[in-house]
């Protein structure tokens, strides 16, 4: 796409031939910075990089974050004794220079791809990477009971949370600081400020110190002060002290330090003999440490610091190829993104209904809601990285009379499954739930994979669950689920659909019932979601039944009824869970109505699935065409059914 390419013209010397990396050659462990000059590690910090820089262009991944982070992951493992410290990265997209540093260079280029590295930190993958995560927040939690368990099993070594700013308006984050202050353990946590996570920061915390300086109350309280002492001796050193002392009132040391924690900074996060010197010197300090540094997402890189949204993560760079003239070209017909269908449906609604309100937890650009926040600013609600109080604010909201819809993705979703429950379902109330990123992700692996919604959601009393199967499919089901009384969500995928034509018009789709998209013999495919192009392939091959379920919860309890009575097996298709899906549904309908048949499930199977591309991740686990089609073979095969009649 077009910002690929322009990364890929501003660096064309990196990604055309490998960067000239002389100190970063000479690193084959981490205990080789500790003998290089404060000289050298900055020199090494260039060549970190530009070799990221070049790393990601030719695999894709994440960019923006790790340039940030160079000169404090140079200094980290020049200071620390790793892997036996250990390094708890938040969220991990900054990780690649770690990565790098850590014995995986040379395999950089598998980054993200079948059978490669992982783009964020993986236990399994390196002994450096002491925690797995790919979600916010967690760090401090986890280095916490990694401090704890040190001082229990008296083993000598040093913990380090490296958080952003971002990741610090989650409420787990303070959860954890509140826990450290009163056990007391060994704990540095270095807060990485870049005034950036993914989409802006939102929320008291990443403002709350410039707005008191700049507040009206402290200006006028500052400059009356100044007018009153102004007549006294000294009084210019004085005033200077004073105004010193009424700022570390509400700095963030008073904060931190109020919550039992050592505050030291804001430092210049790109000052490598700083980091270096400071580093050193906490290393010694007992108890609850809070390192402040300021950093730059992108740093080194002019396109990635101009523009940190857009760079956060960049698809593949292909070099260019020869434009070569065809005598008929065809107009490229270009799909919209599952997120664009919901963010033009999610402004087409809020013209229709002034109750309205879109609610994100910090995933405006993912989610597709730029236009709506633009558009609609009074209606929009990002509350920063607080899933949890998404949900309840969309709950509260609901009380009074207003329409909620909270855009999240569904492995997000997960993190605020008893306000789920317990201030939304209990109550039935009224909000709609769009559920990005459902089903497998793709490169991002198993951390981001929406794997699970169908299977925790339908057992939840109250709740409409859908699954569309193509755009305009979504476009519809949203409106049903908006229109419907009462909790609902929409399950829909990443990336684009199969292109299907998007009708202007919203219609409410009749709750619970599913379509047949083509009448066959023996056996029945219910497809549950975006797996319906194959499923009609699939169909069409063995003159079987396809159905278009459309809906999980409530269940098209007469169609399936009626399907039994003339088909001799049925097959579940969906990109969730075997284990409570879909499937699940529909076999516990069987049971209660005490029809026996047999039924062939096809989900996703009781493992993790690692990374790689989304065709790679359907074939391994048996959920691509040719594997669909010799599933239900084999159990024809095995219920020795007469051979079918081709269409």
């Amino acid at each position: 796409d077009l910002l690929c390419r322009e990364i890929y013209e501003k660096a064309a010397r990196v990604t055309q031939t490998p960067p000239h990396t002389p100190l970063l050659d000479r690193v084959t462990t981490p205990a080789d910075l500790k003998i290089m000059s404060d000289r050298e590690l900055r020199l090494l910090a260039d060549d970190l990089r530009a070799e990221t820089v070049s790393a990601v262009s030719e695999t894709g991944g994440h960019l923006g974050a790790g340039l940030g982070v160079v000169e404090l992951t140079v200094a980290l493992h020049a200071v620390f004794d790793t892997p036996k410290d250990h390094l708890i990265w938040d969220v991990s997209h900054q990780t690649y220079p770690h990565k790098i540093l850590t014995g995986r260079r040379e395999q950089m280029l598998s980054m993200r791809q079948k059978d490669g590295l992982s783009g964020f930190p993986k236990r399994s993958e390196s002994p450096f990477d002491t925690f797995g995560v790919g979600h916010s927040s967690t760090s401090i939690s986890a280095a916490l009971g990694m401090a704890l368990a040190s001082d229990h099993l008296e083993e000598d070594r040093k913990t380090v949370a490296i958080i952003g700013d971002g990741a610090m308006t989650a409420g787990m984050a303070f959860e954890a600081i509140n826990h450290a202050s009163h056990v007391d353990k060994d704990l540095l946590v270095v807060l990485n400020d870049n005034q950036m996570s993914i989409s802006k920061n939102i929320g008291g915390l990443s403002t709350y110190i410039s707005k008191l300086w700049a507040s009206k109350f402290y200006n006028q309280l500052r400059e009356s002060g100044k007018k009153a002492l102004r007549s006294l001796p000294h009084a210019k050193n004085f005033v200077r002290r004073t105004e010193e002392y009424m700022k570390s009132m509400v700095s963030p040391a008073t904060i931190f330090e109020e919550l039992g924690f050592y505050y030291i900074g804001p430092i210049d996060g790109h000052d490598l003999p700083l980091l270096v010197q400071t580093l050193t010197n906490l290393k010694a300090i007992k108890g609850p440490v809070m390192l402040h540094i300021i950093t730059h997402k992108g740093k080194g890189f002019a396109p990635a610091e101009s523009d940190p949204v857009g760079y956060h993560a960049l698809n593949k760079i292909e070099p260019k190829q020869p434009v070569v003239e065809a005598i008929t070209t065809a107009p490229k017909i270009s799909k919209p993104k599952y997120q664009q269908v919901f963010g033009d449906w999610l402004c087409d609604m809020a013209e229709i209904d002034k109750r309205l309100i879109g609610i994100t937890p910090a995933m405006c650009e993912g989610s597709g809601m730029n236009n709506f926040a633009d558009r609609f600013p009074d209606r929009y609600e990002d509350v920063a990285i607080a899933e949890q109080h998404a949900v309840t604010l969309a709950a509260g909201m609901a009380c009074e009379g207003l329409k909620p819809v909270v855009a999240i993705y569904s492995t997000f979703l997960q993190r605020a499954y008893d306000q789920l429950i317990h201030d939304v379902a209990i109550q039935n109330l009224d909000v709609l739930f769009a559920l990005d990123r459902s089903g497998l992700v793709g490169e991002d692996g198993a951390t981001h994979a929406g794997a699970y919604d169908i299977s925790y959601l339908r057992c939840i009393p109250n709740m409409l669950l859908m699954a569309p199967s193509d755009e305009n499919e979504t476009r519809q089901l949203l409106y049903t689920g908006y229109m419907h009384k009462g909790p609902a969500a929409v399950r829909y995928p990443r990336g684009t659909g199969p292109g299907s034509m998007i009708a202007s018009e919203m219609k409410e789709l009749p709750i619970g019932k599913g379509v047949i998209k083509r009448e066959g013999v023996a056996v029945t495919i219910l497809n549950f979601g975006t797996l319906l192009g194959s499923a009609m392939t699939v169909g069409n091959t063995l003159n079987a039944t396809v159905v278009d379920m459309r809906f999980v919860k409530p269940i098209d309890e007469e169609l399936i009824t009626a399907l039994s009575q003339h088909h001799s097996l049925l097959v579940t298709l969906e990109e969730n869970a075997i284990a409570g899906g879909a499937g699940s549904t529909v076999i516990e309908f069987l049971a209660r109505q005490g029809i026996v048949m047999p039924v062939l499930q096809l989900g996703l199977p009781d493992k993790l699935i690692e990374h790689g591309s989304h065709s790679e991740q359907l074939t391994a686990i048996g959920l691509d065409t040719t594997s669909i089609q010799k599933s239900i073979q084999r159990r024809l095969k095995h219920l020795e059914l007469p051979k079918l009649a081709t269409p």
